[in-house]
């Protein structure tokens, strides 16, 4: 139990009154750099729209003693805005828009949340934050099963080999039943699934889950609101107790489904949790905050701690004596007092101290890592002292960009962020001409954030420029935050291409022999590298059968 000038919490740390920090225990402070690094868990909640996440999130920070009223994701008025939510579009439309990082002490965790954008039209962003995680959560509504954001984030994290745990969530609602919830995450996903609690009845049935693991009965009985932790009582499978709270029809099923589970279904496997060919899964409701903390503990329990890097195709032992980490994201005006701009960094090895000096291995430059930050939401502490698996801000550096490396050590140079292939296009015109210094100071801003991606046209006479991004709500971001952080309106030009392709850097007869499809268009990006702008893939074929000696390539070349 900690204790601190604060209120003591279970997990031997202290939240302040009136605020929302913890202080771990002294003690930690005396770990060894190992022990430090093994009790860090960075993950990230992925999830389609609507189905949890950020409500999740907000729980466990709830149960993590890090917030003691949590919030609810809403657009409506005089409602709370979640703890994590912090730039105005977001509340005022009830979803995330940026991803956010959340730090908190928990038990003997130092644990590091990256809430990602949950809507359809999700960005880079999202992608990015994937790279810097060592473990994912996906958050599943259990009336909907997996739905296509889903599948599309679950694809990007199988290729990284991420481990997955999955949570069923709002088992207090009519749903998809748990066996054809299961089945269709391991077809669909193609994946196992090792269910690590089993639900007792759905909907307005719902009375608690089993702990397969622990062998014990969790009852769940309803709290006005979901603001509080819900009184849990815990009795096994066959205590009277739970034969009195089921239906016996409910009660017949459960326990003719775990036997199933037993005899057919997949054994838990730490090594395949970690492989990624495994995915636990859990049952809940995040809203009334049943499950959260079976999810949590067991999640902290058999998820891995900081996971190695590779740097130029050698791996980094996280506990090496030297400090390295690499940008993820880069974001502007959290703070909408002062014009600061954040670099989100992922310690990879080593221990970081503030005012440490290191390189900047793109530019070759010493900077001082001197203004460095933990956040939580909108607000920050700065931070003394950081070790491999946890996420700063550093503010002041505007040389740094999204995917750099900062390192002691210069034979460290990480390739963590990839290219993606942006499938949204549009002008952006400022609409009042006096107003063009701010417009372009708070463009080239947005674009240093990799908000979206800039590209311009190839032989229009004026190096005209066109947005470029994975989904179209993200130039309304730009247009929304050119506004209200800048002053400066701005008017959207939607496009008709949908696909980008890269070109050679040479072809015979120059650029400007190539024979184009009606409406497609030449452009270069921010590198130099010459693309080709298509409506669709049917462009794309035309292209290709009229310039048959081009290859067309999907990804930017590195």
């Amino acid at each position: 139990m900690g204790r601190l000038n604060g209120i003591s919490t279970p997990g031997g740390s202290t939240t302040f009154p009136g605020g929302s920090w913890l202080v771990p225990d002294f003690t930690a402070r005396k770990m060894s750099l190992r022990q430090q690094i093994a009790r860090r868990r960075t993950f990230a909640i992925i999830s389609h729209p609507d189905a949890g996440k950020t409500t999740l999130t907000e729980k466990f920070l709830l149960y993590g003693g890090a917030v003691q009223l949590a919030g609810t994701v809403t657009a409506r008025k005089n409602q709370r805005a979640t703890t994590s939510d912090w730039m105005e579009l977001e509340k005022k439309r009830g979803i995330s828009i940026s991803s956010t990082v959340l730090q908190f002490e928990y038990q003997n965790y130092a644990v590091n949340i990256l809430d990602t954008p949950g809507h359809r039209d999700f960005s880079e962003d999202t992608y990015r934050v994937l790279t810097a995680v060592d473990a994912v959560i996906m958050v599943v509504d259990a009336g909907k099963g997996i739905e296509a954001q889903t599948r599309k984030l679950f694809e990007i994290c199988r290729r990284r080999e991420i481990p997955i745990f999955t949570f069923m969530n709002k088992l207090d609602r009519p749903g998809l039943e748990p066996l054809e919830l299961i089945d269709e995450l391991e077809s669909v996903l193609g994946i196992k699934a090792f269910p690590a609690n089993w639900p007792l009845g759905m909907g307005e049935d719902f009375r608690g889950v089993y702990d397969r693991l622990g062998k014990c009965v969790h009852l769940f009985e309803r709290v006005p609101g979901g603001s509080y932790r819900a009184p849990v009582a815990v009795a096994d499978i066959s205590d009277p107790l739970v034969r009195e709270k089921l239906r016996p029809s409910t009660y017949t099923a459960v326990t003719e489904e775990l036997e199933m589970l037993d005899g057919a279904g997949a054994t838990f496997d730490r090594d395949e949790v970690l492989s990624g060919k495994l995915t636990p899964v859990f049952f809940g409701s995040a809203s009334n905050n049943f499950g959260i903390q079976l999810l949590l503990d067991a999640f902290l329990e058999h998820s891995t701690e900081p996971r190695a890097r590779k740097s130029k195709g050698e791996i980094v032992p996280t506990d090496t004596d030297s400090f390295s980490g690499f940008v993820f994201k880069i974001q502007a005006n959290m703070d909408p007092k002062h014009r600061d701009r954040i670099a989100f960094i992922r310690i990879c090895s080593g221990r970081f101290n503030r005012d440490l000096p290191v390189i900047h291995t793109r530019t070759g430059k010493k900077i001082r890592l001197s203004s460095s930050h933990k956040l939580f939401g909108q607000d920050r502490e700065t931070v003394d002292e950081a070790f491999a698996g946890d996420i700063i801000g550093v503010i002041g550096h505007s040389d740094l960009g999204i995917g750099d490396t900062v390192t002691e050590d210069t034979a460290i140079e990480y390739d963590e962020i990839p290219t993606f292939a942006p499938e949204c296009f549009a002008y952006l015109h400022n609409s009042q001409a006096l107003q063009s210094k701010r417009f372009q100071q708070g463009l080239d801003q947005l674009l240093q954030e990799g908000v979206v991606q800039v590209l311009y046209l190839k032989y229009t006479g004026t190096r005209r420029p066109v947005l470029a991004a994975v989904g179209p709500l993200q130039f309304e971001v730009v247009q929304y935050r050119l506004e209200s952080e800048y002053g400066a309106i701005a008017k959207i030009e939607h496009t008709n291409w949908t696909v980008i392709r890269w070109l050679p850097s040479e072809i015979e007869g120059g650029f400007s022999s190539l024979k184009l499809p009606t409406g497609g268009a030449l452009a270069e990006d921010v590198h130099g590298n010459t693309v080709v702008l298509l409506a669709d893939e049917w462009a794309e074929r035309f292209f290709a059968s009229q310039n048959p000696k081009v290859e067309l390539q999907k990804e930017a070349p590195r």
